[in-house]
């Protein structure tokens, strides 16, 4: 595994989780995510759009795990900077004592994350510095809060296309959700090319060239295969703002896709 992110702080390059801070309105990020944040956003304007329906999904697919699926452990990976409607926040709105476990490679994450996201009294809230290319040591870290005899829902939120080695994203997530017991659940979203393609691409380049860590968008069809052998839950995979729609969601279809799925 790579040296601890604790000695990897870089506050010159933008880097993911601090410009979709930026892009939802947050405090925690520098002048070279908001720079990388404004170019991005001016070759693809809906990017800023993409970036909130990205969080209306978290809040829609957790609410749906919790208070459906009866789940009350979540192993969030990709936590990104807190920001409103975090994943403990809308799961303990439903079920108190559901406890949830957050998983990032930044250290600006996890200082935020340590000092704002207190959970409720009778839930749990902690906090793994930690790789999405090294579940197992995710998965261990995990074990102290979660049991894993138990359903447990699994969310990538924005983070699997940072693995740009098809077979090793394949890989990764297949080795977490062999870790989970059936009943538990997948949620993924990711960044996707058969939207918005010409634009997509730009992104892409313009952020391979400038920023951390670097990215790959897959295709629809790419990204349902991260679902097999679990039964994927209707509407399937689609763009943020299609997975079961409520009326704060927008009619554009964005830039990335999203899916839940439940392992039985």
């Amino acid at each position: 595994m790579a040296e601890p992110a604790s000695q990897q702080l870089d506050t010159n390059t933008p880097h993911s989780a601090r410009l979709w801070n930026y892009w939802l309105g947050g405090k925690d990020n520098f002048q070279p995510d908001r720079d990388a944040g404004d170019a991005i956003a001016g070759m693809l304007p809906s990017i800023v759009t993409l970036a909130k329906e990205d969080r209306k999904f978290l809040r829609r697919s957790v609410e749906y795990m919790v208070a459906d699926g009866g789940i009350r452990q979540i192993l969030d990976i990709g936590t990104g900077l807190p920001t409103a409607d975090n994943t403990h926040q809308v799961a303990q709105q439903v079920a108190p004592e559901t406890k949830v476990v957050y998983v990032d490679n930044d250290p600006l994450v996890l200082v935020h994350a340590r000092a704002l996201l207190a959970g409720t009294p009778e839930g749990v809230t902690s906090y793994v510095e930690a790789d999405l290319n090294d579940p197992a040591s995710i998965l261990a870290a995990a074990r102290d809060t979660l049991d894993f005899d138990q359903p447990i829902a699994l969310t990538l939120l924005g983070i699997v296309h940072f693995i740009r080695e098809d077979d090793r994203a394949l890989a990764v997530v297949r080795e977490l959700v062999e870790a989970l017991a059936p009943g538990s659940y997948l949620a993924i979203a990711h960044g996707c090319h058969d939207i918005n393609t010409d634009e997509a691409h730009r992104i892409v380049d313009f952020w391979n060239e400038r920023g951390t860590p670097k990215i790959k968008y897959r295709s629809a069809a790419e990204i349902t295969a991260f679902f097999d052998g679990l039964r994927l839950l209707e509407p399937g995979v689609v763009p943020c703002n299609r997975w079961r729609p409520d009326d704060t969601t927008g009619d554009e279809d964005v830039n990335q896709y999203c899916g839940v799925a439940i392992k039985e």
